[in-house]
């Protein structure tokens, strides 16, 4: 331990970015506690992709049970499919609790001291916590910090949270209403339309900008939306905001168009989620007694070692990962970002390879992708002066997936001209959440196209689809 400190490390958060920070201090010798005023686990865990999933998997069945003609042409027939919405509801809160158990005693088998309570900087190397019991100060050789995020509300949109609300609330799956009106059509927005539509709720899905799924690359959100939104119960409205939304039986939304701010419409639903992104939860941490200041968005500036920045400079000995630093808001992201703060803490420098981190939407089917899209690929290109090329190939000409009668699908592949450098990769079909991490790796390694065209994957398997998309570069 260093000399004179409390705590070698001292982690203001224990949500999954705290967590491996946490577990990697302890590997490498350093007397470790870590704070948290609510939920062990943070979003990820609580209100985040644990209990998504969950309500995912469940609702994924009653949407794959209740197709019959699926079934059929499988040779499978099932007689009316039922479902208990508490029993599913139930379903994502064991999983929650034993999560939150499971991180919460390989902490303590670690000898990692969780102190409850809230965590703020008071000064060079200390921090206070304030708790049921009143307040103490420690000390600690350094101090990463892992507040997280919270749901972003936007200016004339009421919560109440039971006809209004955010994911935080959505996850509990407290009612089905009939009608439902989505904000946003990201990852969040995705995923609870899913579970909604699956669960025989009335969808409207309303997006400011004017394409649906505009984080994705445009083939795959095109083909995305062909099989996840149009034949289903679900409306869009793009290029329209909620202007106003009121909650109550019925809620009222008053809809706006995105550029020219004129009002459009006024509907009328049983329900609200608000799926318009996440803020970092950087309030009331103490930045100010260390001079820290927040960039224009609120996140806590860093370096690629995710030491703090402020006016230029390293704060020396405070660090911020996950959600509250900004640059890539995904759980293992966080994770990622917090060892590697602890390598830095113990003197080994790294940094994130944030190209090689992919990203998954768990719909029915998937849609993963990691590296750049086409659209930024080509902005690089022109920039550094290389052109770039794409290949695709489609889960319809894939075995495995022909034999499951899932064929809807399709790999891209974005890779530069020159060296066949894999640039990006983004799938849209049956576990494309899993299917992406082998060009995870590859992104990782920076290989090439070339190289990659000549790996033997398994036949029959689902992986072969991304073996195509690679051979098909070199053709």
């Amino acid at each position: 331990m260093s000399y004179g400190f409390d705590y070698d490390l001292v982690i203001i958060g224990a949500g999954v970015g705290g967590h491996g920070a946490a577990l990697h201090a302890v590997s490498c010798g350093l007397k470790t506690a870590i704070i948290e005023a609510a939920d062990m686990g943070g979003t990820c865990v609580n209100r985040g992709c644990i209990p998504s999933k969950a309500l995912l998997a469940a609702s994924g069945r009653v949407r794959e049970l209740r197709n019959a003609h699926h079934l059929k042409s499988l040779g499978i027939q099932v007689d009316h499919v039922t479902f208990d919405r508490q029993a599913i509801a139930d379903h994502a809160g064991n999983l929650v609790s034993k999560i939150q158990g499971d991180l919460t005693n390989s902490l303590k088998r670690l000898k990692v001291d969780i102190i409850r309570g809230w965590g703020k900087i008071a000064g060079t190397q200390k921090v206070t916590i304030t708790g049921d019991g009143g307040e103490k100060t420690i000390t600690a050789k350094d101090i990463i910090l892992s507040p997280g995020s919270v749901p972003f509300v936007p200016p004339g949109i009421e919560v109440d949270g039971k006809t209004v609300f955010t994911s935080d609330q959505g996850v509990k799956l407290e009612s089905l209403p009939e009608w439902v009106a989505i904000i946003g059509s990201g990852y969040i927005g995705l995923e609870f339309s899913d579970v909604y539509s699956a669960l025989g709720c009335e969808i409207t899905m309303i997006e400011a900008l004017d394409q649906l799924m505009p984080g994705f690359d445009r083939d795959i959100a095109k083909l995305a939306e062909r099989v996840l939104i149009t034949p289903r119960d679900i409306e869009t409205k793009v290029g329209i905001y909620a202007k106003k939304i009121i909650p109550g039986s019925p809620v009222v939304i008053e809809l706006a168009d995105f550029k020219t701010k004129e009002d459009i419409d006024v509907i009328e639903v049983d329900a609200c989620l608000v799926a318009t992104g996440r803020i970092p939860a950087t309030k009331n941490l103490g930045l100010e007694t260390l001079g820290i200041e927040l960039d224009r968005r609120n996140y806590i500036p860093v370096d690629d070692r995710m030491a703090v920045i402020s006016a230029g400079e390293v704060v020396p000995h405070v660090w911020a990962i996950g959600d509250a630093n900004g640059k890539m808001m995904l759980a293992h992201a966080a994770s990622a970002q917090g060892i590697i703060a602890v390598e830095n803490i113990v003197g080994r420098s790294r940094v994130v390879d944030y190209r090689s981190i992919p990203a998954a939407a768990f719909t029915h089917p998937e849609v993963s992708y990691v590296g750049l899209t086409e659209v930024a690929a080509k902005e690089l290109a022109q920039a550094e002066g290389f052109e770039i090329a794409t290949s695709k190939s489609y889960f319809k000409g894939n075995s495995k997936a022909l034999a499951e009668n899932e064929s809807d699908g399709m790999a891209k592949v974005v890779y530069r001209k020159d060296t066949g450098e894999v640039l990006g990769v983004h799938i849209f079909g049956m576990h494309a959440a899993d299917l992406i991490h082998e060009a995870s790796a590859a992104i990782a390694n920076r290989q090439s196209v070339q190289d990659l065209a000549h790996l033997v994957h398994a036949h029959p398997t689902l992986s072969e689809v991304l073996d195509e998309a690679y051979k098909r570069a070199i053709v």
